[in-house]
């Protein structure tokens, strides 16, 4: 299953970004091969949209899951829409929180934990 980490780095020594929609990247890992990938969050720097955006982009990846600090409404929906599950909250490296989404420690969010611009101003 390929799994999206919104990242502040290229490495799984990289920790997670609050921000789904401003990440600055994107780590792409696949469960079943324990390899990855990592690709840039080209619409961190936009005036509006970002989390739109962003999510249009993972949902192009064949993503089923999302692991990420927050996830806005805008984002919310357009995952939810291309049934990828999402789980907030997390922080740390994407290693740790590869390894806590193994083991089940993250529960599926049922909406979105902040409200729109969030992550604006931010960096």
């Amino acid at each position: 299953m390929k799994v999206a980490i919104s990242s502040s780095g290229t490495t799984l020594q990289s920790k997670v970004d609050s921000r789904f929609g401003r990440c600055p990247y994107y780590i792409i890992y696949d469960t079943e091969t324990d390899n990855f990938e990592h690709a840039e969050n080209k619409s961190s720097q936009a005036m509006g949209g970002a989390g739109i955006q962003a999510a249009q982009m993972i949902s192009n990846m064949n993503v089923e899951s999302v692991i990420t600090g927050n996830i806005g409404p805008n984002a919310f929906r357009v995952l939810s829409a291309a049934s990828i599950k999402i789980y907030s909250g997390a922080a740390g490296s994407i290693k740790d929180a590869i390894e806590k989404f193994k083991k089940g420690e993250y529960k599926q969010v049922s909406g979105p934990d902040v409200e729109s611009h969030f992550g604006m101003g931010r960096k």
